[in-house]
């Protein structure tokens, strides 16, 4: 029943949001900003989707008002810093996450990617862990700066379904937040949760199956899925 898997990528594929954390904090510094996110703080954060609206809901939070602009160029440094890190090999695919992969290539699954990130962030991810050919194994991508609405609106796995040409009941989500299940479900998909460190404590609540990690992902989930449960 299942032709393709769709990917989140920021906690799912990869541990990635201690580094996009740092990137943060060293992008505040760069701009002479007294702003510090610790590991709590960001965790709160996290429950906003996408890197500019994490910055702008801060600003708010600490009362002021955001300039789209300011943002949008603090952002942009924040996301060279980060990827710079990456490219040095800050990041690594989770543990199963290669195999995972490896094995619904040769059952002859389609894989896709869906996830609130830019592309930057994901072609310097995917190139550092699966190499320069990365596109050959995720020929389809949808990215948080195609759609107008990021998750947990539905568009990104509305996108990655039109590109994929399946239905939803053809495919499942993995995903590892709260924000994410949410958006995949809107979207129709079944979906595989995997426990993440920043979003440990996330409501999973709506996925058919919830790991601790990613080294349970396998073929034989899949099939075990009951196809009837995904159109309720």
């Amino acid at each position: 029943m299942i032709e393709a898997v769709i990917f989140d990528m920021d906690g799912t594929l990869a541990e990635t949001e201690e580094v996009h954390r740092l990137a943060f904090n060293r992008a505040f510094a760069d701009f002479g900003l007294d702003w510090s996110w610790d590991v709590p703080l960001y965790r709160q954060l996290l429950k906003v989707t996408g890197g500019k609206e994490r910055i702008s809901h801060f600003i708010a939070l600490t009362g002021g008002v955001a300039d789209p602009d300011f943002v949008a160029k603090l952002h942009r440094a924040k996301t060279d810093l980060y990827t710079a890190m990456v490219d040095d090999g800050a990041v690594a695919l989770r543990p199963g996450v290669e195999d995972f992969i490896a094995a619904a290539r040769r059952r002859g699954l389609k894989l896709a990617i869906a996830t609130t990130t830019s592309m930057p962030n994901i072609d310097s991810l995917l190139k550092a862990t699966l190499g320069p050919g990365w596109r050959e194994i995720f020929p389809v991508v949808g990215a948080g700066d195609m759609v107008d609405n990021k998750k947990p609106a539905p568009d990104v796995y509305e996108l990655a379904l039109r590109d994929l040409g399946l239905p939803p009941e053809r495919c499942v989500a993995i995903e590892d937040s709260r924000n994410g299940v949410l958006a995949a479900r809107a979207a129709g998909l079944p979906v595989i949760a995997v426990r993440s460190t920043f979003s440990s404590d996330d409501d999973l609540g709506g996925a058919e199956v919830e790991l601790p990690n990613c080294e349970g992902l396998s073929l034989d989930l899949l099939e075990r899925l009951n196809p009837p449960v995904w159109r309720s």
